[in-house]
């Protein structure tokens, strides 16, 4: 049975939630494990709750039954009933233990949801992925995250096929059985939801590593990963010792178990799953190595580390008490990971990293079809709801809070989260209440952003009164009607705030019965549909920086002048505000320059910039963020009708005149100091100059495309690092250079062998630009290295092309579309999860123009009309045809 193929399942509303009529207090399973079936024996010790008289009902599916018995006693078939997705068992009581015993096809999995084998039927490892829903996969259980149980978990198998064993818990026990055969246990003293199960079995190496927590607990340490890549797990080991150690700092919170496994896969649907002691890793997340690893990714293994453990705490002992919550654990776990990110590398260019990634992915979500609540009221398919939304805007949802706590105000409130959650599954309710007792404070009005869908839009206006030395900050909010919400209520905006002289000096703001007399930065809570704030004993009209540190996920709607947005972004000591006013400015640049208007943004952009770049006096990666205008995506969110293509020779000719205004000279002369710096090093001035050398380059490559493509082609191969010569072969694809195809050959063979460095192979080739880019992508898909069968190679091509290259994907002929709903079909068929997710590259085509818009929806219509489509690729379809 392929689950991936069950008819749409009814829509699942937060306000049907009951509590379990059943639960589950311990479970005891033990695996017979093979590549082509394994079998789970399961022995669920049931409590019943006695206010519901409700069959008792365990969720299954794809499980071939081979054994059923209730207290001891085999069940005959009119005792039970079976169904593709559930079992109903008759005679149950309270206290029962029912034992059943079941057949899996781990190596048919390709859905890579429940248990799988990752990598070939050879050498390969079985590995289990159970978040939201895999358990019942594996075996019958009421799969649902408030019913939580101590799990004792004993794996048999092959020893030499399979000579490591591992589950989540502590070890209890391993030894040698006839036949070739071992057997190892493990205890898991921690109430969990079954999403936390893991287990893990096959050929892998590991090292490991000591470590005693702040209150005394000595603990093991340990990366698994294939022999071929262990020696590229250490990074990530350092970067575990430092999460464990900053979360005790800055949280108080302690690692419980007596050993933490981590292990790598390069199967996996996901980023990464924090299951209770046995965290599974997607490779890309795991291995580092300074030939292969860019800066980026160095700090993304470090991030997702991080993330993953503090869900230790943030989603294991306090987990979610239904799907609805998600945001509850993921929210809250990336605001941790963030400041973790912070406080370990730049704050000010981790917050411009967050919001940059926040408009390019959450921004585009909320203004489409699929556009929901952080909070959903229902849905079909909880795997979708794994989003941009759900992340990272339920990560500034935290944000806020904490910014209106305080920081000594959120670890009082979080300390309380946590003693009075701790082995519970709570809600967002809980949460709240928690930080507001602590704080003396009601929450509550907090709970609407998580019930609304779509970006509030922030509009601002400033007037000045000379004779009364008064300047009046007017504050409006409004928020465009979503699917199934078509009015909204005004949120509490919290709006940090500080006024600037002309001269750039901060004012001290002066305020009745609001900010301390003389401070230079203020929180405006706008709570109401529009507010006005007075400050006083102002000498002139000030200059407002707003939002500062991006203190609300909104759009801003202000009415600055270029040279107010320049004096900002010259002065402002806010690194976040002093790029968000560049921002803005290049916006107003950019739509000048494509609606023919007055040159004043265009010439204020350039003109600050190179003042910037000439005075040396901002460090390099932040100005290497300054000097580059919002992207393809996030501008077309600005467009009332989109045309790529037009977007795409717009914004190249802003920066063609901001590369004339620094000069080809001065660009010339900082690259070639650049290049002599270059090392492979990674401390931040390191990459800092990696960082700018690269949009140097970018800059250069319009004003003298030849002799940018033959530095590049020399920086690749001179390259210390994986960073410069990722970005010397981007330049090169990029601008069609006649030295790309040696150096993507070359690429091709010194990365043969290393999965992770041949998706940036495909990936960089996916950013060809015109009517070539459809036809590369069609001859990569026929290379020999590509699969759909894997996730990482699907979203390296396809993913990155759709999303990343709007001019490419965006063919005017519509054959990108065509292209990619041909082979949403054909992965669906294979992992629906993917596919789903890969879907969403279509959710803005409403806004298309009309002939791009008409190919879109044909594509899309096509797809839907596919028969045998799963509930996940269904629900993203018809949720972007709706109305």
């Amino acid at each position: 049975m392929n689950p991936h193929n069950a008819p749409s399942s009814p829509l699942i509303r937060l306000s049907d939630y009951r509590a379990p009529a059943w639960r589950v207090e311990r479970v005891e399973l033990d695996f017979d494990l093979g590549i082509d079936a394994s079998e789970v024996t399961a022995r669920l010790h049931l409590r019943r709750d006695p206010s519901q008289q409700a069959p008792l009902r365990l969720d299954g599916e794809g499980l071939e039954l081979l054994s059923i018995a209730l207290d001891g006693k085999p069940l005959d078939a009119g005792s039970y009933r079976l169904s593709d997705s559930a079992l109903e068992v008759d005679g149950a009581q309270d206290g029962s233990v029912l034992e059943t015993r079941v057949r899996l096809l781990p190596a048919a999995n390709t859905a890579l949801e429940g248990l799988y084998l990752s990598g070939s039927r050879e050498t390969g490892f079985l590995l289990t992925q159970c978040e939201a829903e895999g358990f019942r996969h594996i075996t019958f259980f009421p799969d649902r995250p408030d019913v939580l149980a101590s799990y004792t978990v004993t794996l048999h198998a092959d020893r030499e096929r399979f000579p490591v064993l591992l589950a989540g818990g502590n070890p209890d026990g391993a030894g040698n059985l006839e036949g070739g055969r071992h057997w190892a246990r493990f205890v898991d003293p921690h109430p969990k939801p079954s999403y936390l199960f893991a287990l893990v079995a096959g050929r892998l190496e590991k090292i490991e590593r000591d470590y005693v927590t702040a209150d005394g607990s000595d603990v093991k340490l340990v990366i698994w990963s294939e022999a071929n890549v262990i020696d590229r797990c250490h990074y990530a080991m350092d970067a575990l010792e430092r999460s464990m150690r900053w979360d005790e700092l800055a949280y108080g919170r302690n690692y419980d178990l007596d050993v933490f496994h981590v292990v790598a896969t390069h199967d996996f649907n996901m980023g990464a799953m924090e299951n209770k002691g046995l965290n599974i890793f997607n490779a890309k997340y795991l291995l580092a190595d300074p030939d292969s690893t860019t800066d980026d990714e160095y700090r993304a293994v470090e991030a997702v580390v991080a993330h993953e453990y503090f869900h230790n705490w943030s989603g294991n002992r306090v987990t979610c008490r239904d799907w609805f919550q998600l945001s509850l654990k993921e929210g809250l776990t990336v605001f941790r990971e963030q400041q973790f990110s912070a406080d370990m590398n730049s704050p000010s260019l981790k917050r411009i990293e967050d919001v940059a990634l926040l408009r390019r992915a959450q921004f585009p979500e909320d203004a489409g079809p699929l556009a929901h609540a952080v909070r959903p009221s229902q849905y079909s398919e909880i795997n979708n709801f794994y989003t941009a939304t759900v992340y990272e805007k339920g990560s500034e949802l935290i944000r806020m809070l904490a910014g209106r706590l305080g920081s000594e105000g959120f670890r009082r409130g979080m300390d309380h989260y946590f003693e009075r959650n701790d082995g519970r599954a709570a809600t967002l309710e809980d949460f709240l209440g928690a930080l507001g007792e602590a704080n003396q404070t009601n929450l509550s009005p907090y709970l609407a952003w998580y019930a609304q869908a779509g970006t509030p839009r922030l509009k601002v206006r400033g007037d000045y009164d000379a004779a009364r030395r008064e300047y009046t900050l007017t504050l409006s909010q409004h928020t465009l009607a979503t699917s199934g919400q078509p009015e909204k209520l005004p949120l509490p905006i919290p709006v940090k705030l500080a006024l600037f002289a002309r001269d750039g000096r901060m004012l001290p703001l002066h305020m009745d019965g609001h900010a301390s007399e003389g401070q230079v930065e203020w929180v405006a809570v706008l709570d109401k549909a529009e507010q006005r704030f007075v400050f006083r004993n102002v000498d002139a009209e000030p200059v407002p920086s707003l939002l500062r540190g991006f203190s609300a996920p909104v759009i801003l709607e202000g009415n600055s002048t270029p040279t107010e947005l320049a004096l900002l972004l010259r002065h402002d000591v806010d690194g976040f505000n002093r790029w968000e006013a560049g921002q803005q400015l290049a916006v107003s640049a950019y739509e000048a320059l494509r609606d023919g208007g007055d040159d004043g943004a265009i010439v204020a952009w350039c003109e600050a910039l190179s003042a910037l770049f000439a005075d040396g006096a901002v460090d390099d990666a932040l100005l290497a963020e300054l000097m580059t205008p919002p992207g393809e995506v996030e501008l077309a969110e600005r467009e009332h009708e989109v045309d790529p293509d037009r977007i795409h020779a717009w914004r190249q000719a802003l920066q063609h005149r901001l590369a004339t205004r620094i000069g080809a000279n001065a660009l010339q002369q900082r690259y070639q100091a650049l290049a002599a710096a270059a090392s492979g090093r990674l401390d931040a001035n390191s990459q800092a100059q990696r960082r700018l050398k690269r949009r140097v380059l970018e800059l250069m490559a319009l004003l003298d495309t030849d002799d940018a493509q033959a530095l590049a082609a020399r920086q690749y191969e001179q390259a210390p690092s994986m960073t410069d010569r990722l970005a010397a072969l981007t330049v090169l694809v990029r601008t069609d250079a006649p030295q790309a195809a040696a150096a993507i050959a070359h690429f091709r063979g010194r990365y043969a062998d290393n999965p992770l460095a041949l998706d940036k192979w495909f990936n960089v080739q996916t950013q060809r630009r015109g009517a070539a880019s459809l036809a590369r992508i069609q001859e990569l898909e026929r290379d020999p290295s590509f699969t759909l069968r894997n996730p990482n190679r699907v979203n390296a091509l396809f993913g990155a092309w759709a999303r990343n290259n709007p001019a490419g994907f965006h063919q005017a002929d519509g054959g990108g579309y065509r292209l990619l709903s041909e082979r949403l079909g054909q992965l669906d068929a294979l992992n629906p999860q993917i596919a789903a997710r890969l879907a969403t590259a279509f959710n803005g085509w409403r806004r298309l123009e009309p002939v791009r818009r008409a190919q879109a929806k044909a594509a899309i219509l096509s797809l839907a009309e596919r028969p045998g489509l799963s509930r996940n690729l269904t629900e993203i379809v018809q949720s972007m045809l709706h109305d």
